[in-house]
């Protein structure tokens, strides 16, 4: 069975619309220029047309990529968001009690984590061992270096 793929409702929208595009406009520019690269005659020394192959090679795997998410997508609603524990996509202000300092992490599904944004997967080390806590809790997190992180919940919010 296929693995469940959370999303928001932003990223859903984001990836019909990359879809589409790439179904409709990206498909048919690729098309035109594996039919320019044709008409230069001799593929065994044809740059453009391997490039133009390959390029169109890439954009249907990405379809394909894009499709197979969708197939399996569920929809984390804003409104279905438990505020007494973390959950995927709660919003979860922490103190870092090694470092005495506060820290606001953003659970999501693996497909929409930017650590540089402070949006952790739920199969992340720090993601996955917050989940079902909650408000006062301390949660200590083995991470891949060896070493653990010890983290105080302050806040759970949507």
């Amino acid at each position: 069975m296929p693995k469940e793929i959370l999303i928001s409702h932003e990223r859903l929208k984001a990836l019909q619309e990359e879809l589409e595009i790439l179904k409709t406009k990206t498909r048919k520019d690729v098309a035109e220029k594996i039919k320019q690269a044709l008409s230069f005659g001799d593929l065994s020394e044809n740059s453009e047309y391997d490039e133009a192959k390959n390029e169109q090679a890439e954009v249907e795997n990405r379809i394909l990529e894009i499709e197979n998410t969708l197939k399996n997508a569920r929809i984390i609603d804003q409104d279905d968001i438990d505020t007494t524990i973390v959950s995927i996509g709660s919003k979860v202000l922490l103190l870092d009690l090694t470092y005495n300092e506060e820290v606001t992490y953003t659970i999501v599904g693996s497909l929409e984590a930017d650590p540089l944004n402070n949006k952790i997967s739920n199969e992340s080390p720090v993601g996955k061992a917050l989940l079902g806590y909650k408000v006062n809790d301390e949660v200590t997190v083995s991470v891949p270096s060896g070493s653990e992180l010890k983290f105080k919940i302050l806040d759970i919010s949507k």
